[in-house]
């Protein structure tokens, strides 16, 4: 693994801190993680679009160490596609920049592609596709994933509930990362968990699951606040693991049907929740694919 450069960038309404990597002059590439995990889930994708030509900065997401705890408390996905627009004009992003997410990181680009004021080249999504595409999908798919998707989604209930999972998540957090695929390493897990040092940092990554319910935006966000629940407007690349425990691969399924023209659509065989660690070559070529596709980089 190439050693990233770390930085800490003011955004005025919060400081974040980023892994980076390549040229300082080439074209943005900003890559959001999820949860439960940290910024060092880019370390192979990262190195992998510096050697593309791009700067990559992966930050750790609002209220992930060592990133600030947002003083508002807002973690809803308006306040991670603020942020994520926010980046590209702080890094002095342009035309050339793409967003890539998985998992949070993910609905954050759905949400972005949602919007009018999208500024990336290319957007790439992870794990989860856009709410509003699925519900556009054949009822009769639907009603037949949803049970076992309830069954499998068990831990969004659990992160809703109060004071208890901010006790419990150093022991959820190795379960999940267990169930959702191929067996992780323990640098994962470790690194996933360094990520909430503390229980104000806990509260934070369980705040991006009870944000949606308590139904609340700070004025700063609320622009756009309904974006993560429209259909995309701007193509994107979406990618899910065909072994993932978290959410039901067959939601990929005809799912290009429904997005914006120029988007793409792939399963990646033998890969789990965290795809882009279980089959990094794979998930480095379609998505080094998906960016060369049109503009270049350079």
């Amino acid at each position: 693994m190439t050693a990233p450069e770390q930085i800490d960038i003011d955004l005025g309404h919060i400081r974040l801190h980023a892994l980076c990597w390549g040229d300082h002059e080439g074209p943005l590439a900003i890559c959001l993680h999820g949860f439960p995990d940290s910024a060092w889930t880019w370390r192979h994708l990262g190195p992998a679009l510096a050697d593309a030509g791009y700067r990559v900065v992966a930050p750790f997401t609002r209220g992930y160490a060592p990133s600030d705890i947002p003083a508002d408390g807002d973690f809803h996905v308006a306040a991670l596609a603020y942020d994520a627009l926010a980046l590209h004009h702080a890094l002095g992003g342009d035309e050339r920049a793409v967003l890539i997410g998985h998992d949070w990181g993910a609905m954050t680009v759905n949400a972005i592609a949602a919007r009018t004021d999208d500024r990336f080249r290319r957007l790439v999504a992870l794990a989860v596709p856009p709410i509003a595409v699925i519900r556009r999908q054949p009822p009769r798919g639907r009603v037949r994933l949803l049970p076992r998707q309830m069954a499998m989604s068990w831990y969004i209930g659990f992160n809703l509930l109060p004071a208890l999972p901010e006790r419990l998540l150093d022991r959820v957090i190795p379960m999940l990362w267990r169930r959702w695929g191929p067996p992780p390493s323990d640098e994962d897990i470790a690194n996933a968990l360094a990520a909430v040092p503390t229980m104000a940092h806990r509260a934070a990554a369980l705040g991006y699951y009870r944000a949606p319910v308590r139904g609340r935006v700070s004025a700063r966000y609320a622009d756009d606040a309904t974006a993560w629940l429209r259909p995309p407007v701007s193509p994107i690349l979406y990618l899910h693991g065909d072994a993932d425990g978290c959410m039901r691969p067959e939601f990929a399924d005809r799912l290009v049907d429904f997005l914006p023209a120029g988007s793409e659509v792939a399963q990646v065989p033998s890969a789990g929740h965290f795809l882009h660690l279980d089959q990094p070559d794979a998930v480095h070529r379609r998505i080094l694919d998906h960016l060369a596709d049109g503009d270049s980089p350079a």
